[in-house]
């Protein structure tokens, strides 16, 4: 990944120079894509804004197509803080993997999160910054949800529709570690960098509140009322693609736990019959004899459950393997299913004296953790590194 880094002091490691970083020092976090319309009155309000004995530097990461990064630069010129943009060739991760490229390179006490087209009003960066220092929250949020607050630069009724929805969902789904977050949606928020560890994160998308929350379990959490502000120029980049997204996110993030993930394969692995039976159905009145209908059949369910597990349950440890030896390996694991099932009912019928279907169900019972193990150990988990590396170098990724 090509990366520029202008006006900013070489990356240092937050962790090993704790002892220097500023008390109450902020980075401030602008993901962009295509926001070149936007950036001279975002940097003209946070001067307005900032206080002078505010230690604040300006990072934006940018993922942009167009001229955003050279109109940073210019603008960077007319403003006493710093202001540095780091722009990547390749966007991965999303408006999420742009703030956790950012989060990496800060070194300061603070960070605050937010977006480039003025629907967060900048005024509020001291504030929420100031309500962290004076609560000892480690997350404050911008809410649209608390007293004060307001949703009314949202387009539409579909948009509110659909925030209000999303946030009902997250809130539902994970209600332990949203405690105290009324608006789980929102781009804008002030995290303690001591709270969050880059590495933990696996964003995908734009909700990186979400991913923050869930992964890094803030101990204490305050949140400000503020007006979500109409576009000041621009479109909206939140599409139907994002969606899809952002469900399979919550997906991720909630089969993060092995027993919440060995349910999801569970239930994944209830709906292949869907797929299997059609199949069936299809080979059966095209007039092929119903084993070997069976044999093939059975294959389809394997494919749907291979994509819905790929996309659902195990997202980020795809790049361990070649996609064609996840798809062998799965579907050896899956068939063998069913040459392990017979032979374990026999001897729970013959050895242990059960009925056909308590043994029938024990067996079905026993592969099936069988399998998910062998599929987390075979299949997903990365490969060992059999010899240490010859050269000395350090890569990043």
């Amino acid at each position: 990944m090509s990366e520029d880094l202008w006006s900013l002091p070489a990356p240092v490691d937050a962790e090993r120079d704790a002892p220097r970083v500023v008390a109450g020092s902020v980075t401030l976090i602008v993901p962009t894509f295509n926001e070149a319309g936007n950036i001279v009155e975002l940097l003209r309000r946070l001067g307005r804004a900032l206080p002078g004995d505010l230690p604040c530097a300006v990072l934006f990461v940018d993922d942009s197509t167009d001229d955003t990064p050279a109109v940073i630069e210019k603008a960077a010129a007319d403003h006493a803080f710093p202001v540095s943009v780091l722009h990547r060739e390749a966007p991965e991760g999303g408006l999420g993997g742009a703030v956790v490229a950012g989060i990496a390179r800060a070194d300061t006490d603070w960070i605050v999160v937010m977006d480039a087209d003025l629907q967060h009003p900048p005024h509020l960066v001291p504030e929420l910054v100031g309500e962290g220092e004076r609560t000892g929250a480690d997350l404050v949020v911008a809410s649209r949800y608390t007293s004060g607050g307001s949703r009314a630069g949202l387009a539409g009724s579909y948009r509110v529709a659909v925030s209000r929805g999303a946030t009902w969902l997250t809130k539902g789904l994970f209600p332990r570690a949203l405690r105290g977050i009324s608006d789980p949606m929102s781009g804008f928020f002030a995290m303690r960098r001591s709270a969050v560890t880059a590495q933990a994160l696996q964003p995908l998308g734009y909700k990186i509140l979400l991913e923050l929350a869930v992964r890094c379990r803030p101990a204490a959490v305050a949140e400000v009322p503020f007006v979500f502000q109409e576009r000041f120029a621009g479109e909206s980049k939140s599409t139907a693609r994002e969606g899809m997204r952002f469900l399979a996110h919550l997906a991720s993030l909630r089969s993060a736990a092995p027993v919440a993930r060995m349910i999801g394969f569970g239930l994944i692995g209830l709906t292949g019959f869907v797929p299997n039976l059609a199949a069936l159905w299809l080979l059966t009145g095209a007039g092929m004899h119903y084993l070997p209908a069976e044999i093939v059949a059975n294959q389809a369910g394997v494919l749907w459950n291979f994509v819905l597990i790929e996309v659902l349950l195990f997202r980020e440890r795809r790049r361990h393997r070649h996609w064609a030896d996840r798809v062998g390996r799965f579907a050896l694991l899956a068939n063998a299913d069913l040459l392990l099932r017979i032979p374990l009912i026999a001897v729970f019928v013959g050895r242990l004296g059960l009925g056909v279907l308590p043994a029938t169900a024990l067996a079905l019972v026993t592969t099936f953790v069988l399998r998910f193990a062998a599929t987390e150990a075979l299949v997903y988990l990365p490969r060992r590194r059999t010899s240490p590396p010859t050269s000395g170098r350090h890569t990043r990724s």
